[in-house]
């Protein structure tokens, strides 16, 4: 059995629902993980802001606008009057479960609900296309099976009891459709993987099975060498380890997400990255293995914030960074990167939500410093301390760039700089021309 996941753009059109339908009916049995369509999840999230603010005109208006475009998906999908009706139908039921949430102020429980439909309504769909073709499939609902416990982790012992039941209900089935993203919490509340979950949910159906491969099929063919938005003349790798593109992700490579890597290498589940608009294209195969001595791939993380904090009393003061790294826990802000030295420390971090909070409450170990819209460029592969020469290679391709920190030694598979964001593209050409002009 496989798990086979396509993204919001795979499944954008009416057109590319149908492409989708005809790769997945080959007859060998598979689980497919849905998203939304591509602009629905944007679109939810809008109307969720007009309700919150109670702009009930703003929230209708998007509401009617999103209605509109799915009943012109309907009618160029569907093509007998038994599906146009049952899609019609569909079509307005959710858009009137969205309307219910005007008539009142909605909370956090109401905004995952509004942000679940647009899953439910393309794995919905699809299923009416093949039920149309004559395709034989079942729908599940995730929401039957998928679970995060109250940290918002993932129950991996609930998912697997309760997916494996679902498919065993079903018999003889060898295409069964489901929705990526949405899931339910501890309280039973519909809840979310966060955005780009979708990947997550397929790993997590995938260590759940124990199946053969999870396939993620997006509008790339692979993961690359490199930004190919930026720099020219890159190519998708045949390869990488779980670690490496773990890496890759967290640090800007948008194809995965940065979760979806761990529930597959636990279960040593191989993930294929695939191509929707070249369904023969090879692909990227992630798995255990691991390419000796070589750079595998670079990527950037843009929206950092570095923060330097200096003190005259860090010199051999036991617990400071343990003070230090205690307000970022208090703020629940995540540290990407961290460089030491005797007199100070300096951090960066993606999320700069509690940044006035958090420097408010540093100026109580020293001076603190901000520099902000700067760039983490991560360059990955077998980079363990005994290859010689390697970091050479990288740095001496950054000569022309200035280094605000350098992170070395934490991975055996990363070595991460911090550059202003004017230096960004700068940094991958010369990154790229002097790793890979081979």
């Amino acid at each position: 059995m496989q798990v086979l996941k396509f993204g919001g753009t795979s499944v954008g059109s009416a057109q590319r629902i149908k492409e989708v339908a005809a790769l997945i009916d080959n007859g060998k049995q598979k689980v497919v993980v849905l998203s939304a369509m591509t602009g629905t999840t944007n679109a939810l999230v809008e109307i969720a802001n007009y309700l919150y603010k109670k702009n009930l005109d703003g929230a209708n208006e998007k509401i009617a606008l999103l209605e509109k475009n799915y009943f012109q998906v309907v009618d160029e999908l569907l093509a007998t009057e038994k599906g146009k009706a049952l899609g019609i139908e569909l079509v307005k039921s959710h858009f009137n479960h969205l309307r219910s949430f005007t008539r009142e102020p909605i909370n956090l429980y109401d905004e995952k609900d509004i942000l679940a439909q647009g899953e439910l309504l393309s794995t919905t769909l699809m299923q009416f296309y093949l039920e149309e073709k004559q395709i034989k499939s079942h729908l599940i609902s995730a929401l039957n099976f998928m679970r995060i416990d109250k940290f918002g982790e993932p129950d991996d012992f609930y998912i697997k009891e309760n997916l494996n039941r679902e498919i065993k209900q079903l018999g003889e089935s060898y295409l069964i459709i489901t929705q990526g993203f949405i899931c339910r919490n501890a309280y039973g509340k519909i809840d979310n993987l966060q955005r780009g979950g979708s990947d997550y949910s397929a790993t997590l159906i995938g260590a759940a099975l124990e199946v053969d491969e999870v396939q993620i099929w997006t509008d790339i063919d692979g993961v690359h060498t490199n930004d190919p938005r930026i720099v020219e003349n890159t190519h998708a790798i045949s390869e990488l380890s779980f670690d490496e593109a773990a890496e890759l992700a967290y640090f800007g490579a948008k194809i995965l997400h940065p979760t979806c890597v761990t529930p597959a290498k636990i279960a040593n589940i191989p993930v294929r990255i695939k191509n929707t608009l070249d369904p023969a294209a090879p692909g990227t195969l992630i798995t255990s293995n691991c390419t000796k001595k070589r750079v595998r791939a670079i990527a950037a993380k843009d929206g950092i914030t570095a923060i330097k904090i200096k003190s005259g009393r860090m010199l051999m003061a036991h617990g400071f960074l343990r003070k230090v790294f205690e307000i970022f826990e208090a703020y629940k802000t995540s540290i990407d990167m961290i460089t030491t030295s005797e007199v100070g420390v300096s951090v960066s971090i993606d999320d700069a939500k509690f940044l006035d909070e958090i420097v408010d409450d540093l100026k109580k170990y020293g001076t603190v410093d901000i520099d902000s819209d700067q760039v983490i460029i991560c360059v990955v592969g077998d980079l363990i301390a005994d290859n010689k020469g390697i970091a050479a290679s990288i740095f001496n391709a950054l000569k022309e760039v200035p280094l605000r920190m350098i992170s070395y030694g934490g991975s055996n598979h990363n070595i991460s700089v911090l550059v202003k964001a004017e230096y960004k593209k700068t940094a991958l050409v010369a990154l790229s021309q002097n790793l890979f002009n081979d």
